[in-house]
């Protein structure tokens, strides 16, 4: 393969609103709504079939984001997370944390019967996780934060 082993693309739109770089002046506002959605667009149609996997960061879109991101060629939400901070630090007003149960629901509500999509947890080498794996993450403990 070209792409020598890349698996995905994961464009990170900036979060400027309390970066200390942009508090500074030292950089400019992070990317509009518009501008996010199209540069996942074009990475679907300028890197495929090289790169098969375009990822959108559920902290930085929120869920909201996401569902216009998996319209517009977006295939992976990427992980779960704990305790985010970053983003968050930066002035993100989405994206803590999320289980595994929140990532489906996020994902299935972007499907329609008009374009029906399979949503499935995968590994990190982009293979559907096994039943049991599956299963044990969506029976597992609350998320704390103690």
């Amino acid at each position: 393969r070209r792409s020598k082993g890349i698996t995905e693309f994961v464009p990170l739109p900036f979060v400027h609103n309390q970066a200390p770089m942009y508090l500074k002046g030292e950089s400019r506002q992070g990317p509009s709504f518009r501008e996010a959605v199209l540069i996942h667009a074009v990475a679907r149609l300028a890197l495929y079939p090289e790169i098969t996997n375009i990822q959108a960061s559920w902290v930085k879109m929120g869920p909201k984001g996401v569902g216009v991101l998996l319209q517009a060629g977006v295939n992976d939400l990427g992980g779960t997370l704990m305790n985010e901070s970053i983003s968050r630090a930066a002035g993100a007003s989405t994206g803590q944390e999320m289980d595994p149960e929140g990532m489906h629901a996020m994902a299935k509500a972007s499907s329609s019967s008009r374009d029906p999509r399979s949503v499935y947890q995968r590994t990190t080498l982009y293979q559907r996780a096994d039943e049991a794996r599956v299963a044990a993450s969506f029976g597992a403990a609350p998320l704390s934060t103690g």
